[in-house]
């Protein structure tokens, strides 16, 4: 997370790192809590799953530099992460499922629950823990990032089903990009400008961006290719990528170069700060990939 200031931070930006790098602990603290149990399989599972979610844990930074345009001690801020963070992990448990599937790897022994069922359970376990903790946030926060996760299992859906007879599929992938993966990324932004009491403006640019930026990296993780660094110099994780050819990488990344562009002219609005700073560093690493 250091390499995104460089060398000679300034003042506010060594302010933001510090602010960062505690709320990501506090952010980490948060998941190993929601994931214990006393179930030995299902405590296995969600840190398994945790790991899984290794490198940039994109969602809660995103609610952390949301929250830098208001109040980024309020209480709600680090549950808004965890929360976003949760959730992003019980939808990596189940497409886990479509993989493990796809692979036939299933349990054999007599009377045990299939691999399969123990990371579907185990998804909808994190996703109880994240709901717990959402509802601590108020309506509008419960609102917003159930109408996300909405979105984000039609994506799962239309992944699977795929394009239409009469569709575009590079239109289609598109669209499940920005299901996927555009509708965690955005609410992220909402959720943390809620959590911090930013003006209503701040909130509507942030959610803009995110759902931007979002499908920018979901279109990019649609075409084989190197992965995204991000300057805090870790991997970006977004979703995992599909054993599949894309049906026109050319036009996907050209999609994909233009939506990190409309996410970064979506943070034009906003104060001048070190976290603007940061959230457009992210556009330009999202920009970066598409033209390779």
């Amino acid at each position: 997370m250091t390499d995104l200031l460089g060398p000679n931070p300034r003042d506010r930006d060594q302010a933001l790192l510090d602010s960062l790098l505690a709320g990501s602990a506090a952010v980490e603290e948060g998941l190993l809590r929601a994931a214990k149990s006393d179930v030995r399989s299902i405590a296995e599972s969600g840190r398994r799953l945790l790991r899984a979610g290794n490198g940039l844990r994109l969602r809660p930074v995103l609610v952390l530099l949301a929250a830098q345009f208001g109040d980024p001690h309020a209480p709600g801020v680090v549950p808004a992460a965890v929360v976003l963070e949760l959730t992003h992990l019980a939808a990596l448990a189940h497409d886990s499922v479509r993989g493990a599937g796809a692979a036939g790897h299933t349990k054999t022994d007599p009377g045990a629950l299939p691999e399969t069922s123990i990371a579907l359970l185990a998804g909808d376990f994190l996703f109880a823990r994240a709901s717990q903790l959402l509802a601590d946030l108020g309506p509008d926060a419960v609102r917003e990032q159930t109408a996300a996760y909405e979105r984000l299992v039609t994506g799962q859906i239309l992944s699977r089903t795929g394009p239409g007879e009469d569709c575009d599929p590079v239109a289609h992938n598109r669209e499940v990009a920005a299901a996927r993966t555009g509708s965690l990324t955005g609410v992220a932004g909402r959720l943390g400008a809620l959590a911090a009491g930013t003006a209503d403006f701040v909130g509507d640019a942030l959610t803009r961006y995110g759902e931007r930026l979002g499908t920018a990296l979901g279109l990019t993780d649609d075409v084989p290719g190197p992965d995204i660094e991000h300057p805090f110099g870790v991997e970006v994780s977004t979703e995992p990528r599909p054993p599949r050819t894309h049906p026109a990488p050319g036009r996907a990344m050209r999609d994909a170069l233009c939506k990190a562009r409309q996410a970064r002219a979506a943070l034009q609005d906003l104060p001048d700060c070190a976290a603007r700073d940061a959230l457009a560093a992210l556009c330009d690493a999202a920009a970066s990939r598409a033209r390779r």
